[in-house]
């Protein structure tokens, strides 16, 4: 058999002589020179399909699959993949002697070309254009995307303006605050009175919702009397804290921390309002420091519920936030957020839970806020044409019940409150002792003797006020300058800076209490006679707090002004942009009033050491008393009572229960027939005498006094006398 095929005789096989008519080209042409190339292009399948794929989108005449079939050779030169597609296997098994024939070597050669062309046909099923694509990227894990997800959520939240603020304002308060944090478990700041009853009062807190919440309100001091956790403000929105470790010590360092973090939030809370409301970031700062560094509030340094004020702040940001609300934006309906209206309140709630002493202001601010709204809301959406106000439902549910929870809050609080009042109606205040406290306008320009920059240089106009700690109310005088700047160069518009300086005046008039105007008849007294719960507040001059808050807003947009100057005039002077580059050294330089502000807010807080609790209170037979008894020792002993809270007689408060007085009276006769039979009869199994402070009292007979027939048991423990009342 010749080795000459059919194809090779007929010159139509030629391509130059191809008719492209011709459907496909012989088997016998597939194993000519030609074919053999094309078998041998097989091997580059993904790279000819990517050709022929190419060469069909740009041709809009003829059919290159068809002219390819029709010749071999030409299709073997234009696009090696047409010879593969046309069945080579099945020509090669046309004629297995013409394969034979072809000797060893030819038909191995053959034998591999099949199996490359088997394996291109099934590269070709499989992924048409493999060969081309780059080399396939590493694809992650599971567990390696979900760590990058949260990574990248935790970057972005601790690089967020919200976290860096609040970070800032603890490591700042721990700072200004110092020395703290140095010996928390031994030391408090101010003295050993008042903060020690406010570190049993978050210790009560946590300790009764732990143990027994039906009896919150009943507390283990003041013995036999009811109500007395409402005896002053409770500070109960801190009883989480309150859950935390048990004991005096444990008490002391929860009270050192929320000490400091009260700072931080007051910072915070004006941080955010300043900002919702507009200020430059730097504006707020100044807001924030002048809010919770004011140097009125050094004054207040032993009272926690006083210093609590961060809330406020915080909640009116919360609720301007979710009412899509700003003094430079005005109302922006497609800015509001349900949840921010729902959490403000919550806040709010959380701010009275505090105590009323600062909270009843604060309802009533917060009722003026809503009403005035309401109102300016209406107007602008009913009367004025073709202005839409849009509200919505969710927003309106979530005021609703962010209300009734803030309302529901207030009524659980107040309740308490005016049961003590029921059973101890002497409790109230006065006009005459709301007279008594009362600051004098002067008041508003002394500053109190822990401030480290004016203190002593006020020594002597302290002295002219007849209630120091209550009356030196000075805000800070940089602050006065700032506010004072405001009212010309300001962020916020002229209308929203003459509200200000009205809140400013408003404010102060009230704090003034009686010498207000028309000596309070148409301030203070107005309020203590119309409004439900003003007649439980003794000191009118704590609204010094709106005062500051105001002055602070002020201050804000000054600053925020001066900020925005300098950055257009340093960009205008260095020939750049106006941008975060070009504005980095003149904002840098907006820092000093805040700087200012803050060294303003420099304290000499005194960090007495607290006593040590003499005796195992919770070894110790209860209900109990201990010797000497008065105000300011018998919050001394609450603290100690929070080792294991037995019911004691001793207690501390803004009152003296009348009971409680008789039988400190009494018991300065301790130990006789009349005193033994009074302590048997209110069922007081236990007297404590503290020696070291029973020497040079009245109490100092219960020493060593003789006991033959008293019924008394006494034993000494260190600088404790014990007696145990035998029962009768």
């Amino acid at each position: 058999m010749s080795n000459v095929s059919e194809t090779e005789k007929d010159p139509e096989a030629d391509p130059a002589t191809a008719k492209p008519e011709e459907p496909e080209p012989s088997a016998a042409a597939l194993e000519s020179p030609a074919s053999e190339n094309g078998r041998r292009a097989g091997t580059e399948a993904a790279a000819a399909r990517s050709l022929e794929a190419k060469a069909m989108a740009a041709s809009d005449t003829t059919d290159p699959v068809k002219a390819d079939a029709a010749d071999p050779l030409k299709a073997d030169a234009a696009d090696p993949l047409k010879a593969d597609a046309a069945e080579p296997v099945k020509a090669d098994g046309a004629d297995p002697v013409k394969a034979g024939d072809a000797g060893p070597a030819k038909a191995d050669a053959a034998d591999q070309r099949v199996s490359l062309i088997k394996a291109g046909d099934k590269a070709k099923d499989e992924d048409p254009f493999g060969s081309f694509a780059p080399v396939p990227e590493e694809v992650p894990g599971r567990a390696r995307r979900v760590a990058a997800r949260v990574g990248n959520a935790v970057g972005e939240f601790l690089g967020h303006e919200w976290t860096m603020a609040a970070v800032g304002s603890v490591l700042l308060a721990a700072f200004m605050t110092w020395p703290t944090l140095r010996h928390p478990a031994t030391t408090i700041p101010q003295d050993i009175a008042d903060p020690t009853l406010q570190a049993w009062q978050m210790s009560w807190g946590g300790h009764a919702l732990l143990t027994n919440p039906a009896q919150l309100w009943n507390a283990n001091a003041f013995f036999p009397d009811k109500y007395s956790y409402a005896f002053s403000d409770t500070l109960l929105g801190y009883a989480p804290a309150g859950m935390i470790g048990s004991g005096p010590v444990a008490a002391l360092v929860r009270y050192n921390i929320m000490y400091v973090l009260i700072f931080a939030l007051a910072f915070f809370g004006a941080y955010v309002l300043a900002r919702q409301l507009g200020a430059k970031p730097t504006g707020a700062v100044v807001a924030g420091a002048a809010f919770a560094y004011a140097p009125w509030r050094l004054g207040q340094a032993g009272h926690l519920h006083v210093l609590s004020i961060g809330g406020i702040a915080l909640a009116l940001a919360m609720l301007a936030r979710g009412h899509g609300f700003s003094l430079r934006d005005g109302y922006q309906p497609d800015r509001r957020r349900w949840g921010w209206v729902l959490a403000g309140w919550l806040v709010a709630a959380w701010q009275i839970s505090l105590g009323f002493g600062i909270g009843i202001p604060f309802v009533y601010a917060l009722l003026l806020i809503v009403v005035a709204t309401a109102v300016s809301w209406g107007y602008r959406h009913v009367r004025k044409w073709a202005v839409t106000r849009p509200f919505g439902w969710k927003l309106f549910f979530a005021n609703l019940g962010g209300g009734t929870v803030f309302a529901a809050v207030g009524a659980l609080m107040a309740y308490p409150y005016l049961q003590v009042l029921k059973d101890h109606p002497y409790a109230r205040r006065s006009e005459e002792l709301v007279g008594l406290f009362s600051p004098p306008l002067k008041g508003f320009f002394i500053a109190p003797p822990e401030s480290w920059l004016w203190g002593d240089a006020y020594a002597a106009a302290r002295g002219t006020l007849s209630w120091a700690p209550e009356m030196a109310l000075l805000p800070g005088f940089f602050l006065y300058g700032l506010a004072f700047a405001g009212l010309f160069v300001s962020t916020w518009r002229i209308k929203h800076r003459i509200w200000m300086l009205v809140g400013v005046v408003t404010s102060v008039a009230l704090a003034m209490g009686t010498h207000g105007f028309g000596k309070g008849e148409f301030g203070y007294l107005a309020l203590y006679r119309a409004l439900p719960g003003f007649d439980g507040i003794r000191t009118s001059g704590r609204l010094v707090v709106w005062t500051t808050l105001f002055l602070a807003l002020l201050a804000a947009g000054a600053v925020s002004a001066f900020a925005e100057r300098a950055v257009e005039l340093f960009a205008d002077r260095t020939q750049t942009e106006r941008g975060d580059r070009a504005g980095f050294l003149p904002r840098l330089a907006t820092l000093i009033p805040v700087m200012l502000v803050l060294f303003e807010g420099s304290h000499m807080t005194p960090h007495p050491v607290v006593p040590n609790t003499p005796v195992a209170m919770s070894s110790v037979p209860g209900p109990l008393m201990v010797l000497p008894s008065h105000e300011l020792f018998d919050m001394n002993v609450m603290l100690w009572s929070t080792d294991g809270f037995p019911k004691i007689v001793n207690g501390g408060s803004g009152f003296t229960p009348m009971d409680q007085q008789e039988l400190r009276l009494t018991m300065q006769q301790f130990p006789d027939a009349a005193t033994v039979a009074l302590l048997r009869e209110r069922g007081i199994r236990t007297v404590v005498v503290v020696r070291s402070q029973a020497l040079g009292t009245a109490y100092e007979r219960a020493i060593d006094a003789p006991i033959d027939g008293l019924g008394l048991t006494r034993t000494e423990q260190g600088d404790v006398v014990l007696y145990k009342v035998e029962a009768g």
